[in-house]
């Protein structure tokens, strides 16, 4: 995604002092408004496809491969549904998807690697939090024994990936950041109080947050982020609830929080009721998780920044076996990012289910650049 370009401070001030006009505090309120705005309501269309590269016969690339896809944690919802639906595509193309299930131990994304090296598996999928840095050896290991090991849905464009890679699929973070602090804004009018829920950890928090303080700086001088808190990933279940509660009760203007990560939500929430906050605190997040849209639906979130599990998976698979056939592999996932909320939400399903809400023409779309028509 290209948001930075849509709207910038200084261009903008620039356009002003050429017009010869002198703005007002509220001009500039009205103004960034306004761009949060458009921003929000250009990611309200139903995603289109693109295709990635030139067509390929992506079957005979795949037929008889294996890929080993290690999440950063299998308790993480919104990576389950992404290796789920990777493990059923394999299966219409014949490649061989397996999960290797872990609780978020360094030592486990290890020993993952160290399998697929000892079982012949041709493909590494290290998927959004397993930081390559920590796993060098064994990636290098990977590489002399034929082993290609991928990220996908990890990196910031922004940031350089690891050279011992043998490709990665990159996603704008920052992006999912900008449209966040946007969101605020849109809906507070310009008066958006917010606590961020992140993980410092995971090297795409950092560009991911930078997206909202952009947004708060380019189009809301008023709005501010009143705390940030970092928990760890395997932290998560018993460190963000309690310390949400805290931070709420001291920062009673807050009427935001932002779990930066939406399956931090199912902690989230609860620490937004408990301390009776839940009609002037609203909660805004990312990813598309089908139990966070089911949130959505029961009124506990306010929006969802969707990616299509079911798109991300055909995505990465599209992307690998570019890899595998000596095709450009894209420069990103190429996923859009599409804005759920109360007013769409039902399109996602009765429970929300992965692959609802986006459309279907993105499937064709595969199938077409696949040659499976």
């Amino acid at each position: 995604m290209k948001i930075r370009r849509y709207f910038n401070r200084a261009s903008v001030a620039a356009l002003i002092t050429a017009m010869g006009a002198v703005p007002t505090l509220a001009d500039e309120a009205a103004d960034g408004l306004a761009r949060a705005t458009e921003i929000i309501e250009s990611h309200r269309a139903v995603p289109v496809y693109e295709p990635a590269g030139e067509a390929f016969d992506i079957r005979k690339v795949a037929e008889g491969k294996k890929m080993l896809s290690i999440p950063n944690t299998s308790a993480n919802q919104f990576l389950k549904g992404i290796i789920q639906r990777e493990i059923a595509v394999g299966k219409e193309i014949g490649l061989e998807v397996r999960e290797w299930e872990n609780q978020g131990n360094p030592n486990q994304w290890v020993q993952g690697i160290e399998y697929a090296i000892a079982n012949d598996f041709d493909i590494v999928d290290l998927i959004s939090g397993v930081n390559p840095a920590v796993v060098e050896p064994q990636i290098e290991a990977a590489r002399e024994a034929g082993v290609k090991v991928f990220t996908s849905h990890f990196y910031d464009p922004s940031q350089p990936a690891n050279e011992l890679l043998a490709g990665d699929l990159p996603v704008s973070f920052y992006g999912q950041g900008y449209i966040l602090g946007n969101w605020m804004i849109y809906k507070t009018g310009g008066d958006a109080r917010a606590i961020v829920v992140k993980s410092d950890e995971v090297p795409p928090t950092a560009p991911l947050v930078q997206g909202i303080h952009d947004a708060l700086t380019e189009n809301c001088a008023k709005c501010e982020i009143l705390q940030e808190i970092n928990v760890g990933i395997t932290e998560w279940g018993t460190k963000i609830q309690p310390s949400l509660q805290s931070a709420l009760l001291a920062n009673p203007t807050a009427n935001y929080v932002i779990p930066i990560y939406d399956s931090m939500s199912q902690f989230v929430v609860p620490a937004v009721e408990l301390t009776g906050k839940s009609e002037t605190v609203k909660i805004a997040t990312s990813n598309g998780t089908p139990f966070v849209l089911d949130f959505i639906r029961e009124g506990q979130v306010e929006m969802d920044i969707g990616e299509s599990l079911d798109w991300i998976a055909r995505a990465t698979i599209d992307g690998y076996m570019r890899g595998l056939a000596g095709l450009p592999m894209p420069k990103d996932i190429g996923v859009p990012y599409y804005l759920f909320d109360e007013s769409n939400i039902e399109t996602a399903g009765v429970p929300a289910v992965p692959n609802k809400g986006y459309g279907d023409d993105y499937v064709k779309g595969f199938h077409k650049s696949w040659m499976m028509e």
